[in-house]
């Protein structure tokens, strides 16, 4: 039995907690706040803010884990790949974890190897956007380097506009960095979600395409598979793998692509770890993208991944305004729509269009019938 320090403990961190110890693992879940999903699971928790480097270095010396497993970007990265130079094992590798931590450092790193991505430029002030932005032209997305789920994320296509994603970019960032990434805005078809999963040895796996929705830069619906063209997945197999074999380690990768009108493939981020829009593998595979992860870090056999069925996930948000304690109503209604499940992630408090559930489903609209059912009460 391997001890596994998790640092991050959402809904993600919940179900990778699970598959864990089915494979009979030890897990000590942590994150910045108490009760949070994957410590209701775990065997032991610790509670600290994971960008403090000297209360992460004594949480990990207090432990003496065999794997750190990153589950959110918030985390004082530095540390880790000092960690990895003392022998402690990161997953998938501390360059992986540092490098898609923030934003401007993975697009650099896809760029320096020639991927396919929207041209993009940083800023550090409301001015620095406005020339950014007014030298790319055109519709720009602006995203925080360092947030989570898409926070803070916005699109802009006038000064009014690019001075208010500012804004929102400076409320949504986490850590210490004043810093967004601007870039053009593709007119996708539509986005994918590959999860590419890299083993200690053997080939590069690759779960069918998913499907995504965002709004207000987070995941709202997915969907396995997507009708692309077998054209669009080897391309996106291809970029997966050059992108992930450069940055080692063992594990499973979220990686986003956006697939335009012509076909064309274009990289758009990279998660080392699973994924929100992966949930929806819980639905349709024989081994879900946890159980994968799990498999890969591990060193354990992944003979096959098979769909074993089509379908969607769509999440249950938290209302625009919604603040602390709560509770849900019409779960038994959400679970009368055949064929759908309803997971809630169990999360203390409820905060403005927080993540607090999903619906997995047969298809988009039935799970999104049964996700109508659901109504989330504050106090």
């Amino acid at each position: 039995m391997a001890k596994i320090l998790l640092l991050g403990s959402g809904e993600l961190g919940k179900e990778l907690v699970i598959a864990l110890q089915r494979l009979g693992q030890e897990i000590i879940a942590c994150d910045s706040y108490e009760a949070a999903p994957a410590m209701q699971v775990a065997d032991g928790f610790e509670v600290f803010n994971m960008l403090d480097a000297s209360a992460l270095d004594a949480v990990i010396e207090r432990h003496q884990p065999d794997y750190i497993v990153p589950e959110i970007e918030a985390i004082a990265t530095s540390l880790l790949v000092e960690k990895q130079q003392q022998g402690y094992t990161i997953v998938p590798s501390a360059k992986a974890v540092d490098l898609t931590m923030n934003r401007d450092k993975i697009r650099d790193h896809a760029a320096q190897l020639g991927l396919r991505t929207a041209r993009f430029a940083y800023a550090e002030s409301e001015q620095d956007l406005l020339n950014r932005a007014s030298e790319i032209g055109g519709k720009v997305v602006i995203k925080p380097v360092m947030s989570s789920s898409g926070k803070g994320q916005s699109t802009a296509s006038n000064e009014a506009e690019l001075r208010a994603a500012w804004a929102y970019a400076l409320d949504g960032m986490r850590g210490d960095r004043q810093r967004v990434i601007v870039e053009e805005f593709i007119d996708f078809d539509y986005e994918i979600t590959l999860l590419t999963i890299r083993q200690h040895s053997g080939d590069t796996l690759f779960c069918p395409p998913i499907g995504h929705v965002q709004a207000r830069g987070d995941y709202q619906y997915s969907w396995q598979s997507t009708q692309s063209s077998q054209a669009v997945i080897d391309a996106a197999q291809d970029m997966a793998r050059q992108i992930t074999d450069a940055l080692g380690g063992a594990g499973l990768f979220g990686v986003e692509f956006f697939i335009t009108k012509s076909g064309e493939v274009v990289f758009s981020e990279l998660s080392p770890r699973p994924h929100d829009t992966g949930l929806v593998t819980l639905y349709t595979q024989d081994l879900s993208e946890f159980d994968l992860h799990a498999r890969a870090f591990l060193g354990l056999p992944i003979p096959a991944i098979r769909l074993l069925r089509p379908g969607a996930s769509q999440v249950i948000l938290a209302a625009d305004g919604a603040r602390g304690a709560y509770h849900f109503s019409g779960v038994e209604d959400a679970l009368a729509v055949a064929d759908c499940d309803v997971r809630l992630f169990g999360k203390p408090v409820a905060r403005p269009y927080r993540r607090l559930g999903v619906v997995l489903g047969p298809d988009v609209e039935t799970a999104q019938k049964s996700a109508a059912c659901i109504r989330v009460h504050t106090q």
